[in-house]
């Protein structure tokens, strides 16, 4: 299923969701961060993804963070919740949902990056590489609150 962001766009459609999911932000031993490309927009970002029945957000994250890298990571922080209702996203089935984000700080305990069926890369970063990265503006405020220590942070 694909899908587009929209942020700050007077055009965008008007979302009909709102579904909790949760994002993983991981830091290794040497500090860097863990980012997936994503397939669906081409555009680096976090793991994460929607939160299932029966799981906590912890869980979700981890998950996610599994399904998406190839790396399993154990939380080690809260980051924040992010809902910024100026970021729509917009399916191809017609939903659109509106953010809403519990990001989560961990570390790698096992795995390996590895690309699979959402990720067209994964790979581990410096804070002196993201700016050449192409990322939506909303992941990378997430990732700017932890490299400044603006966090907890809640939207």
């Amino acid at each position: 299923m694909g899908r587009k962001e929209h942020y700050n766009d007077p055009d965008a459609p008007a979302p009909n969701s709102l579904v909790p999911a949760s994002n993983m932000l991981v830091v290794n031993d040497e500090d860097q961060i863990l980012l997936q490309r994503r397939r669906d927009t081409g555009q680096w970002a976090l793991p994460g993804g929607a939160q299932d029945f029966g799981e906590t957000p912890a869980q979700c994250a981890i998950r996610e963070c599994r399904e998406e890298t190839g790396i399993t990571a154990e939380i080690t922080g809260f980051l924040g919740i992010y809902s910024d209702p100026l970021h729509i996203v917009a399916y191809t089935d017609g939903e659109v949902r509106q953010e809403f984000e519990i990001t989560l700080i961990g570390k790698p305990i096992s795995g390996a990056p590895t690309e699979n069926e959402e990720a067209s890369e994964v790979a581990w970063f410096t804070p002196a590489e993201l700016d050449g990265l192409d990322m939506h503006p909303t992941m990378r405020r997430q990732i700017d609150h932890y490299l400044t220590q603006k966090y907890p942070h809640i939207d």
